[in-house]
């Protein structure tokens, strides 16, 4: 993974902790089902907009590799990281 990719990736696992963590507050207060599912919902809204940070930025390196011929190794890895956010 490209390290200027590393600083957002981080910035969002920690807006995502946040709201993990806000939304057992929530549970505990007894708030309604509805307001606890709309932020679990902002949660994996959030959780998928990471896993396309990170497919992106695999993809932008395998391009780098492919004009460095390490074609095959990398079109493994893509598939790979593809198939496990599908």
């Amino acid at each position: 993974m490209a390290h200027h990719k590393m600083s957002d990736i981080d910035r969002r696992l920690a807006r995502v902790e946040g709201h993990v963590r806000g939304i057992r507050k929530m549970l505990n207060e007894g708030r309604s089902y509805s307001e606890i599912t709309h932020q679990l919902a902002a949660s994996i809204s959030s959780l998928e907009s990471i896993i396309q940070v990170i497919v992106d930025d695999l993809v932008e390196a395998t391009i780098a590799k492919t004009q460095k011929q390490e074609v095959r190794e990398s079109v493994e890895e893509l598939r790979e990281v593809i198939e496990k956010s599908m």
